[in-house]
């Protein structure tokens, strides 16, 4: 038996896609913060991330919600390609799995806002973002993005510097709360629909 979403109307899976870089030496950096929150999510559906045959990437299915016909079919993804390269795995996922652009998630790192905030939404500009920027021009922008706050860099620290460090010792004290809250709400968006999950979680 399948479950139809009740926001699309479709009982197609999600495709939740955290971003950031492979490898220990980008492990603990502010712009994979997606795939921190994919690893949480990964732990909570009691999957464990392999590589997928179909697209350069790691990836785990399961469902998310509590269990019962509100759950929702959902496939984890980590591109391995790095950052500036993820719309070709997103895209080959995308294909692989015949998911709607509707149905796919993009967790990323935002330094537009501060520290720790979260902003839900669908569509709009990559504000930079290299990985936004290869997924926009690989599909489009109507997909969702749950957006994680990692604020601006200090002083005149480049960009691309700033993002490519590991967590301050001062932010990594609220890290984990922060990473469980953006689960939360990657759950709630795909369990409850947009408007419910930016009520609750666009603080």
């Amino acid at each position: 038996m399948t479950t139809t979403d009740a926001t699309t109307g479709t009982d197609a899976p999600w495709l939740i896609v955290g971003l950031g870089n492979p490898g220990p030496g980008h492990a603990a950096n502010r712009h994979n913060v997606g795939f921190m929150v994919a690893d949480l999510l990964a732990r909570r559906i009691g999957g464990t991330f392999k590589r997928g045959q179909k697209a350069q990437a790691h990836i785990v299915e399961g469902r998310l919600g509590s269990p019962g016909p509100g759950s929702r079919r959902v496939v984890l993804a980590k591109p391995m390609s790095y950052m500036n390269l993820s719309g070709g795995p997103v895209t080959s996922l995308r294909d692989f799995y015949k998911i709607p652009v509707a149905h796919i998630i993009a967790v990323h790192d935002e330094l537009d806002i501060d520290y720790g905030v979260l902003r839900l939404k669908i569509g709009g500009g990559d504000n930079g973002h290299n990985g936004l920027k290869s997924i926009t021009k690989s599909l489009g922008p109507e997909y969702h993005r749950v957006r994680f706050g990692i604020g601006r860099p200090p002083g005149r620290m480049p960009v691309a510097d700033f993002v490519l460090k590991d967590f301050s010792g001062a932010e990594r004290k609220e890290l984990d709360y922060f990473v469980d809250r953006a689960a939360d709400a990657v759950e709630a968006l795909v369990t409850e629909g947009l408007e419910r999950a930016q009520s609750t979680y666009n603080s």
